[in-house]
C-alpha cells in the first residue's frame, strides 16, 4: 500500500462519517418538512373552526422550518445539489471542477461557516444564560433554536471538510467521486 493511500484511508473514514451524519440530519430534515406541514394545516383547521390559536403551534412551525434550513445546507452540499456560480464551472474539465470545489470549499465555505458559528455562540449562549422564552403568550424556549445556528454552520463546515477530502483523493486517483454538477432544469 502506498503512503499516500496509507494516509488517505482515516481521512476517508472520517469523510464517510460526516457524510453518515449529514445523512441522518437529512432524513430528520425531510421528515420535519411534513411534520411542519401538518402543524400548518391543523393550526389552520383549529384557529378557523374553534376560533382558538396557540403562539406554541405557530413558533413550533418556525423551529422546524430553521432546523430544516440550517441542517439542510450540508445535508444538501453532502448530495451535490447546492448553488453554485456556474459561469466558470461547466466550461472546466472534471478536474478543474474538483480543483475548483476544492479550493472554493477551503479557502471560502469552510472559514465563512466557522467564522459564523464563532459570531454566532454568544447569540445562543446569552438566551441560554438567562433561559430565554418567547415573549409571546404561550411561546416557547428560544434558547434551544438558538442554538441551531451555530450548531448548523459548525455541520456545513465539517461537510466541507469531508467533501474536501473526497477531492483530494479523487485528485490522487485513490477514489472515484460523482461530483458532476447538472445544471437544474426549472
Amino acid at each position: 500500500m502506498a503512503a499516500g493511500e496509507k494516509m488517505m484511508r482515516p481521512l476517508l473514514g472520517l469523510s464517510n462519517a460526516i457524510d453518515l451524519l449529514n445523512q441522518k440530519l437529512g432524513d430528520i430534515c425531510n421528515f420535519l418538512i411534513l411534520a411542519a406541514c401538518v402543524v400548518s394545516a391543523a393550526n389552520a383547521m383549529i384557529r378557523y373552526a374553534f376560533g382558538y390559536s396557540s403562539n406554541a403551534w405557530l413558533e413550533l412551525q418556525w423551529y422546524m422550518f430553521a432546523i430544516v434550513i440550517m441542517f439542510g445546507a450540508s445535508y444538501t452540499f453532502k448530495r451535490n445539489e447546492h448553488v453554485r456560480v456556474e459561469i466558470l464551472y461547466l466550461m472546466l474539465s472534471e478536474r478543474g471542477q474538483l480543483w475548483l470545489d476544492l479550493i472554493g470549499t477551503v479557502v471560502f465555505l469552510i472559514p465563512a461557516c466557522l467564522l459564523l458559528s464563532y459570531l454566532s455562540w454568544p447569540f445562543f449562549h446569552q438566551a441560554y444564560a438567562v433561559g430565554e422564552i418567547s415573549s409571546n403568550a404561550g411561546g416557547l424556549i428560544r434558547w434551544p433554536i438558538k442554538f441551531v445556528i451555530p450548531a448548523g454552520f459548525v455541520m456545513l463546515a465539517l461537510q466541507g471538510v469531508s467533501e474536501a477530502i473526497k477531492r483530494v483523493a479523487a485528485l490522487q486517483g485513490y477514489v472515484v467521486i460523482d461530483a458532476k454538477y447538472e445544471r437544474p432544469t426549472q
